[in-house]
């Protein structure tokens, strides 16, 4: 595989530079030239293997050539080791959930894989990174939980002190060891243009800086395998299917992206956002402009005004958006609008559509399920389409329990994941949000 950076300014690299490095040194973002395509015989074949056979058979052919067979199949069957469950709602109507893993979120998923995927090549070249991770909710528990542990990668996560939950913060403040947490007085963009900021900082370059965010491509390859593995479960190919996404920084939509790129027969990708509505405003009028500062909703893992995959997605069309959000060639906006549908969705909805659920299909959803499930019926009501569709449920309910309750009446279950960091010492710093305090705490830490 060959990656090229969105900014177009640099040389192309194997998968192991782009994963190691995590943002190109134009400061774009790494794409795949191509992909692999998927038979019509090798969806089918996926229909009876469970998820970590599915993984390891779409990764060995996307990774063809960089990681050794044996040595792929071990780390799939590791990093997934949980259920993937599908849930029918109705008919035409699908959730999936990706919240059965050690952070009870989606993004252990990529992240699981991205560390041990990390490890195979740092333990081969006897090499150490830090990892530096912007979270607005759910990332950096996930990626701490991922690399927890591991000798030759220090993790330090940065989120916003007000805009996470309890248990968002605690799964990321009570590990210790290798893992660092900074709470940051601002917002999650501020988080995210620090951490950007400090690897494009030629000062800063002999302290091996990596990310784990999903500017990271090692972090869309292993998203896009569950709409592979979704599809082949509930359609015969070549049927179509469409499927909704809770989108923030569209890390997860990409890996919708690059599913279908390899051959899965999506008729339309549904990017569900909260009140933070730039995305559905640039496919309406065709004009970007971020949301600065962005706006604090219940949905807080996707309180994003400007998301970092944005450039991913314009490219794909054959377009060019800089890391400032600066368009510099068009993309073909008339096949970007034929493909993607994007809803905003308020609070009031949020909690409308958690209450309707629950109460109409006895199913309990926390507020990102609630955006996507959503955002799939406004679609639906635009459009006239009921095709098979299905919505993904990115975190357990009991990650925000005061939300479900107050529209259920119902304390959701807390999971095995949950339960053993809620009497743990929380151990972090604490920072604004000027970039040469944070420039200042690195060097300290590190060298």
């Amino acid at each position: 595989m060959k990656l090229y950076s969105t900014n177009l300014n640099t040389p192309e690299v194997s998968f192991q530079e782009a994963l190691i490095t995590g943002l190109a040194p134009d400061r774009g973002l790494y794409m795949p030239k191509s992909l692999p395509g998927f038979s019509k015989e090798e969806i089918d074949s996926f229909k009876d293997a469970p998820y970590p056979e599915i993984a390891y058979r779409v990764l060995s052919k996307v990774l063809e050539g960089e990681v050794d067979d044996e040595s792929l199949k071990a780390i799939t069957y590791d990093a997934y080791d949980y259920d993937v469950p599908l849930e029918q709602v109705d008919e035409q109507t699908y959730i999936m959930r990706l919240d059965r893993g050690p952070t009870a979120s989606f993004k252990d998923f990529a992240a699981r894989m991205m560390a041990r995927l990390m490890q195979y090549y740092l333990s081969k070249e006897n090499r150490s990174l830090t990892i530096l991770t912007a979270t607005s909710g759910d990332t950096g528990s996930a990626v701490a939980d991922a690399f927890y542990g591991l000798d030759n990668i220090k993790v330090i996560v940065l989120f916003p002190t007000d805009e996470v939950s309890d248990r968002q913060r605690k799964q990321m403040t009570t590990l210790g060891k290798n893992i660092t947490a900074i709470s940051i007085d601002g917002k999650f963009d501020d988080c995210q243009a620090m951490v950007k900021q400090a690897f494009a900082d030629e000062d800063l370059k002999h302290l091996n800086l990596s990310s784990a965010n999903s500017i990271n491509i090692g972090r869309l390859v292993p998203q896009s395998i569950y709409y592979i593995y979704a599809y082949a479960k509930l359609r015969d190919y070549p049927e179509e299917i469409i499927y909704s996404i809770p989108s923030g920084n569209f890390g997860n939509m990409m890996g919708c992206v690059l599913a279908r790129t390899m051959g899965v027969p999506i008729k339309k990708i549904i990017a569900s956002v909260n009140e933070n509505n730039e995305v559905p405003t640039f496919l309406t009028t065709g004009k970007y402009d971020k949301i600065v500062p962005s706006k604090n909703c219940l949905s807080n893992a996707m309180n994003v005004g400007h998301p970092s995959n944005l450039a991913r997605l314009i490219a794909v069309y054959g377009g060019v958006m800089d890391e400032q959000g600066n368009i510099s060639k068009e993309p073909d906006m008339d096949k970007l609008r034929n493909d993607i549908y994007s809803s905003s969705v308020t609070d009031d909805e949020t909690k409308a559509t958690i209450k309707e659920i629950y109460e109409t299909y006895n199913i309990l959803i926390e507020p990102h399920g609630a955006v996507g499930i959503k955002g799939l019926l406004d679609f639906r009501a635009q459009s006239g389409d009921n095709t098979l569709a299905v919505t993904l449920e990115t975190a357990d309910p009991a990650k925000f329990p005061e939300h479900v309750k107050a529209q259920t009446g119902v304390e959701p279950e807390l999971p095995e994941s949950l339960k053993k960091v809620e009497s743990k010492d929380e151990f972090m710093d604490y920072l604004g949000t000027e970039y040469p305090a944070f420039k200042k705490y690195l060097q300290e830490k590190l060298e």
